[in-house]
């Protein structure tokens, strides 16, 4: 009788976005958003503190800009898309 080693194998699969690296949703800032929309809309769609949501959008007002959000492109699109729904300027950026 012949014994051998079972060993198990675990396959390790591994996305592009991984390999790639991590994404940002980047708002910028407009003339037509007022604060609280802005600020309702960090909280409902990136899931935002209202602290977190408010300093962002000062961010927006003062620099042009902020990073909202960051993660993988699949996870990150949909936030985007929602954000341009809403008529705020959003761009995935990697």
């Amino acid at each position: 009788m012949i014994l051998s080693n079972q060993t198990d194998l675990k396959e390790e699969v591994v996305s592009l976005e991984d390999l790639i690296g991590t994404y940002n949703i980047v708002l910028y800032n407009d003339d037509v958003n007022t604060f609280d929309w802005v600020i309702d809309s960090l909280i409902e769609l990136c899931k935002h503190s209202s602290e977190q949501a408010e300093q962002c959008a000062l961010l927006v007002h003062f620099k042009g800009k902020c990073q909202v959000k960051s993660g993988s492109f699949n996870e990150l699109k949909p936030i985007c898309e929602a954000l341009l729904d809403r008529g705020l300027s959003a761009k995935l950026e990697d």
